[in-house]
């Protein structure tokens, strides 16, 4: 009973719509899906800011792993493009990426998403204006489904697939045996054989992920860390913006240092969040489709990304010491206004309360300057500049800066057009391969390697 025709690490977007597609061309295969986490209705945070304020460290953090991996209470936000959110594309071709990620979208309208809105960047008036202004807008269509409507669909599929495959919740797996004519899942309960293997453990999933490449001497090489800080202000200052666009893209090349700098993430009435990334707590953002759950607020991320040349090759290990320190000034995540930070002072309780945004996170006031790197704070604080140009109010004293968020990236897998690494018949996918980094990207890789399973992809096409 312990033999599968195809066993999927990870119940994340690409292991969700793999099986979803499995069972939908191979109705008669025998598949499992293995996940660290609880299900979806067990997956319940015990940090509410009142009673418990910061995170306990659970065993298995319920925000970032179980049924719909980290993007189960995320915003939602399904990115239709190849300009961010991965590079699928260089390995599957530029229009079957973009067929794949609609064909995700049509999903997820069919199981509780209809109605809700797709935002353009098509022909918007706010390209020339960003440029006017030393910003470059990217082009992207964006499914905002809300926290909300993304748990509905979720509970959905998994209403779909429940019956139709096998999965083993709060069992995480230790290693993979490369069999002869197959593989071995090892688990604390035994050992699992299947045919073909799935991997997608998503970021969270990235140390396993670093051991398993190890152990199987699959090749692997560095990616980058970007990191930088949430920013809370009121809606009204950005909702010229989000209103038409719901997220816009935005990237910003600084005068002193030449980085890149760029939004990310935006929640419109949304709320800021605690993260729990091996241990680390670092901040993050949600928003609601429903109004009853939707806030004065709109926050989003600002990101600078590193990239690392030899000899140094642990760009996650870098950003990891960064958010440790935060977490050792503040207890977690620190809190500062953008008032104080220029000034050179560390934000109070006092000079909090006095503030005119009232902070939908409850944080530690201090001084975000003792954590993060110089070049780094420098290029941030002339990113909000340059928004206050598009969006006057952005450089207010009392705009709030959350620190510290880091996007951690897996490392790249090396992998083939099939997104199958060295050993045929074992494909790496998701944010846990390093290629995809957002909902679509990944979700379509899964839709992908289910139909390589299955016979059915022409890669004629791939790397176009």
């Amino acid at each position: 009973m312990n033999k599968f025709d195809v066993i999927i690490i990870g119940a994340g977007p690409g292991g969700i719509f793999s099986s979803y597609e499995l069972i939908r061309n191979k109705p008669e295969y025998r598949i499992a899906v293995f996940e660290a986490g609880h299900p979806l209705a067990m997956r319940k945070c015990p940090t509410d800011g009142k009673k418990i304020k910061n995170c306990i460290h659970c065993k298995s953090c319920s925000i970032m792993s179980g049924f719909g991996g980290a993007g189960a209470f995320s915003d939602g936000k399904y990115n239709i493009t190849n300009d961010f959110g991965g590079t699928l594309y260089e390995y599957i071709g530029k229009q079957k990426a973009l067929e794949l990620m609609k064909y995700v979208d049509d999903i997820n309208m069919q199981y509780g998403g209809e109605g809700t809105r797709l935002f353009s960047t098509a022909g918007t008036k706010f390209k020339k204006l960003c440029i006017q202004n030393k910003l470059k807008l990217l082009d992207a269509s964006v499914r905002h489904l809300g926290t909300d409507i993304n748990y509905v669909v979720l509970e959905n599929i998994y209403n779909e697939l429940k019956d139709k495959v096998e999965f083993f919740f709060d069992t995480p797996v230790q290693s993979i045996k490369v069999l002869d004519g197959g593989y071995g899942v090892v688990c604390e309960g035994g050992t699992y054989e299947c045919d073909k293997c799935i991997v997608s453990v998503g970021r969270s999933g990235s140390k396993w992920m670093e051991h398993v490449c190890g152990e199987l001497q699959i090749p692997t090489k560095s990616n980058r860390v970007d990191i930088g800080v949430r920013v809370e202000l009121p809606a009204v200052i950005f909702s010229h913006l989000t209103d038409e666009l719901y997220e816009s893209k935005i990237v910003y090349r600084t005068q002193q240092f030449e980085d890149n700098v760029r939004t990310f993430c935006m929640n419109p009435k949304g709320i800021v969040v605690n993260e729990n990334t091996n241990g680390i707590i670092t901040v993050n953002g949600h928003s609601y489709e429903g109004e009853d759950k939707q806030t004065e607020n709109t926050n989003f991320a600002l990101l600078v990304a590193k990239h690392f040349s030899e000899p140094f090759k642990d760009s996650n290990g870098y950003g990891e010491s960064i958010a440790r320190l935060s977490n050792m000034l503040g207890g977690g995540v620190i809190v500062q206004r953008f008032g104080d930070l220029i000034r050179g002072r560390r934000s109070n309780e006092k000079r909090m309360e006095e503030g005119l945004v009232r902070p939908t996170l409850s944080a530690t006031p201090g001084d975000l300057s003792l954590v993060l790197p110089k070049r780094i704070l420098d290029g941030i604080i002339e990113m909000i500049y340059a928004l206050d140009k598009i969006a006057p109010g952005t450089a207010n004293d009392d705009t709030l800066l959350y620190g510290v968020e880091v996007k951690f990236y897996n490392m790249e897998v090396e992998l083939n057009e099939h997104l199958e690494c060295r050993y045929e018949g074992l494909y790496i996918i998701g944010d846990g391969s390093g290629v995809t980094h957002s909902l679509s990207h990944a979700s379509a890789s899964g839709i992908y390697v289910a139909r390589d399973i299955c016979g059915m992809n022409d890669t004629e096409n791939s790397g176009e």
